[in-house]
């Protein structure tokens, strides 16, 4: 096990990622902080409680000061949205939100890999990194890869395949302007039209359209969402703490790929001990490139709203 990462956000989404580390036992201590210091301390204790029957994992409520030595930081604290509100209709209050959580980060000390959950979160990733003064590959937005595994799953569910054996990606903006890449899914290794020989084709863009409208669904009969962005967050932080050189769709700083840069936006990214080991570009369709770009121009237009232009 790895020493110890921290969480900074003891919400629904700090507090389900705290629990989810701790049952995969990936870190020796987890510590949780939160403005609510008691709220912080109350969902430590519990997931202690649970940590009994588990793997032997340290989880307390902390400081900015405990989070130095962490190598890891997952940064969940941000502006929650409401009802049918979008992602990046909290953009603002969020971004006045990370930049002080990760202002205190650095302050204390740390300097290790930045993983950012907050929404908007490719705008936050920005944010983040940003303000923050770290390598652009060591600051990292869980992206869409809580969207592709959604979309693996919704054609898997169809296929009566494991999840395991779909191979299917959504790029750009984890938002609304979101692109499912449709044209390169693969079921056991073939074309998915290969696959589906002898069957009725599946209605690709009705799921990507059920994927892209899944947040909404879920906050319409809960009031939020917890438990499928937690796990795509442990999910970066185990590729980080096993050093797994794993290709994850995760949101990462844009150099000039389809043009763009001084962006964060998902894209295929090799994950490993260093973070964001290479940012690949994908063979796209000429709808896809094009929804690509508007994805781009969207959370353009967020940064743009809370930043003013250089």
């Amino acid at each position: 096990m790895t020493s110890r990462i921290a969480i900074i956000g003891a919400g629904h989404v700090g507090a389900t990622t705290a629990y989810a580390l701790m049952l995969r036992g990936l870190f020796a201590e987890i510590v949780l902080i939160d403005t609510n210091a008691e709220l912080a301390a109350a969902e430590a204790a519990d997931i202690s409680d649970a940590g009994a029957l588990t793997r032997p994992t340290r989880v307390f409520a902390g400081s900015y000061a405990d989070a130095a030595s962490a190598r890891i930081a997952v940064l969940t604290a941000g502006a929650a949205t409401h009802g049918s509100e979008s992602r990046l209709a909290v953009t603002a209050r969020s971004a006045a939100i990370v930049t002080a959580c990760v202002t205190e980060l650095r302050a204390a000390g740390f300097d290790g890999i930045l993983v950012v959950a907050s929404n908007p979160v490719d705008v936050m990733a920005r944010t983040a990194f940003r303000c923050s003064a770290m390598p652009a590959a060591r600051v990292i937005g869980t992206g869409t890869l809580l969207d592709s595994l959604r979309l693996r799953q919704e054609i898997a569910t169809r296929l009566h395949v494991a999840p395991a054996s779909v191979d299917a990606m959504v790029l750009g903006e984890h938002g609304d302007s979101e692109v499912a890449i449709l044209s390169s899914i693969r079921v056991g290794g073939q074309p998915i039209a290969q696959f589906e020989s002898g069957h009725a084709p599946l209605d690709l863009p009705h799921i990507a359209e059920q994927v892209r409208c899944a947040a909404y669904d879920i906050m319409a009969g809960k009031g939020y969402t917890s438990f499928g962005v937690a796990t795509a967050a442990v999910r970066i932080c185990e590729a980080i703490a096993r050093d797994e050189h794993v290709v994850l769709p995760v949101s990462s700083l844009l150099t000039g790929q389809f043009g763009l840069e001084d962006l964060y936006l998902s894209l295929p990214c090799l994950v490993g001990a260093g973070g964001i080991e290479r940012t690949m570009i994908p063979e796209l369709n000429h709808w896809e490139q094009t929804a690509f770009q508007a994805s781009a121009a969207a959370v353009q237009a967020a940064i743009d709203g809370i930043v003013p232009p250089a």
